[in-house]
């Protein structure tokens, strides 16, 4: 079982500067990987001050120059904001920048406030179609010479200038959740990123199934890599009501979603407030004690015996999902936690 730290910066308090969050958030990655984790994910949003990555690709480079061990992961790339030369170049030189460490995720993007502004009002569902004609093109930019004529992309021959280093490519990543998107991506080499967000261990069951699927489909292809993506919170074992502070702050920033993924209001200066509590009074998923049951929230061994169901059925990397709503300074003691207890169980 390989571990993961997947963060961003999130600002919910404007007297908070968006410099101490990008310190804080480098603070994360360096504990991350003094503690062993093999990757950070840091993915792509735009005008939203609860998810603030523009572009994940400065934030890795700086991490890049900051680490030796640590895998640097684009954790997604929109692939209907970028072209596929762009996508192909910057992935290469960031290869280049860390000497072999980067990783790329592909996704066709979620929030419609987002494809209102940085595609035109293109329905967010039509994203799929720009992820499944890209990455075959980058993958042949990424090897040479390569002229494309698709739907959605056409240019004369071109290549990705740098090349990347690690041969024959970067791994890449697809973040999948129905049956075609995990097909897609077995088929054409990729690992598989998953997430059941509020769902329970019944939904990573039911996400690992349609992976193994994809494999059935697919016996020619090598098998590969599973990561389950969880928000995650460890409390000490001496803080019998410390999931309360988790389970609190995670709903806070699922309400946070919701506002912005319902695309019904206008946010000031990128802020939304987070929807109303009474509107989640008949969503059983939205219950404190759910919230407790379903996200990563325990104690160390609690933790420790819900991963290991995780890799008895196969999965190869556990997310630590940081981005909640806590302060920095819990983030670093559930981390903390982590680190000490968890990580050394499965080693």
């Amino acid at each position: 079982m390989k571990f993961s730290l997947f963060v961003h910066m999130e600002r919910y308090d404007e007297q908070i500067s968006h410099r101490q969050l990008f310190e804080d958030l480098t603070e994360l990655t360096l504990m991350a990987e003094a503690g062993g984790f093999s990757t950070v994910w840091i993915g792509e949003h735009h005008a939203m001050e609860y998810t603030i990555s523009p572009s994940p690709m400065p934030l890795l480079s700086y991490l890049a120059a900051r680490t030796s061990t640590i895998r640097l992961g684009a954790g997604t790339i929109i692939a209907p904001f970028w072209h596929p030369i762009r996508v192909a170049g910057e992935c290469a030189l960031l290869d280049v920048i860390s000497n072999g460490r980067m990783e790329v995720g592909l996704a066709r993007g979620a929030y419609q406030y987002e494809f209102d502004r940085m595609a035109g009002g293109m329905p967010a569902t039509a994203g799929g179609q720009h992820l499944r004609e890209m990455v075959p093109v980058v993958k042949a930019l990424w090897q040479g010479d390569y002229a494309h004529d698709g739907e959605i992309w056409k240019f004369p021959t071109s290549t990705s200038s740098p090349r990347p280093i690690q041969q024959p490519h970067p791994p890449i990543w697809i973040a999948a959740r129905d049956p075609d998107s995990h097909n897609f991506a077995v088929a054409n080499g990729c690992n598989v990123m998953v997430t059941p967000l509020m769902k329970g261990d019944e939904e990573v069951v039911d996400l690992k199934n349609k992976f193994e699927a994809a494999l059935a489909n697919n016996p020619e292809v090598p098998r590969p890599q599973l990561m389950v993506l969880r928000h995650t919170h460890v409390h000490a074992e001496n803080d019998p009501d410390g999931w309360k502070v988790g389970a609190a702050a995670i709903s806070k920033f699922y309400r946070t979603f919701d506002a912005w993924f319902g695309n019904k209001q206008t946010p000031v200066n990128g802020i939304l407030p987070p929807s109303p509590e009474e509107k989640f009074k008949d969503r059983p998923e939205f219950e404190l004690d759910n919230i407790r049951k379903n996200t990563m929230i325990g104690t160390p061994e609690e933790v420790i015996a819900r991963i290991r169901h995780y890799q008895e059925l196969g999965v190869d990397e556990f997310s630590f999902w940081a981005d909640n709503s806590l302060s920095h300074a819990e983030k670093k003691k559930s981390l903390e936690l982590f680190i000490q207890h968890v990580v050394p169980a499965f080693r």
